[in-house]
């Protein structure tokens, strides 16, 4: 199945005569299109250089429905890059507006958030303990050690470290509580 015209080289290695269509096509019409389609959009030049070689492609489609003894094709070329454009501008006043992504970039994911606002409840529920059970709960839940190895740290008895833990988590959740954050 093809789009269009045959694109294969006749025999001899000559150019096919749809080769030859597009070449003249381009040579004759291309400038004075890209100029005119320039205008339609405010000098953009990426956007004028496909628009017309969407309306070549086009003509190359329809060229054997394209009346070429008539005269000049311009007048058909400028029609259909006319319409190529006002299509464009429809289609993006049909959607919505593109943003610059990069400041929602620079925000934390929600997980982040969340995990923030929850450190820091934490923290200041953490203040309300004594130093004692606030050190002891920092080094076995926020350092990751063992009971044994924050005993060792903070020198003192492995069971005054297990107690000391035990005792400060029920004081941490009454001061939790005490925020608004429930278990």
């Amino acid at each position: 199945m093809t789009d269009g015209p045959s694109r294969n080289r006749s025999r001899g290695g000559a150019p096919a005569p749809d080769e030859e269509l597009m070449r003249s096509l381009y040579h004759e019409h291309a400038a004075p299109l890209l100029t005119y389609v320039l205008r339609l959009v405010a000098g953009d030049r990426h956007r004028a250089e496909d628009v017309v070689q969407e309306t070549l492609v086009r003509a190359w489609r329809s060229a054997d429905r394209l009346d070429q003894s008539s005269g000049s094709l311009r007048p058909w070329l400028v029609t259909v890059a006319r319409r190529i454009v006002i299509d464009g501008h429809r289609s993006r006043r049909a959607r919505p507006q593109e943003v610059d992504a990069a400041p929602l970039e620079s925000l934390p994911a929600e997980d982040e958030l969340e995990r923030a606002l929850r450190m820091m409840t934490i923290s200041d529920a953490l203040d309300d303990l004594t130093p004692a059970h606030r050190e002891i709960l920092i080094e076995t839940y926020f350092r990751s050690r063992t009971v044994d190895e924050a005993a060792g740290l903070l020198g003192i008895p492995s069971g005054t470290a297990r107690s000391r833990v035990y005792y400060a988590l029920r004081s941490l959740r009454l001061a939790l509580e005490e925020r608004g954050v429930t278990s």
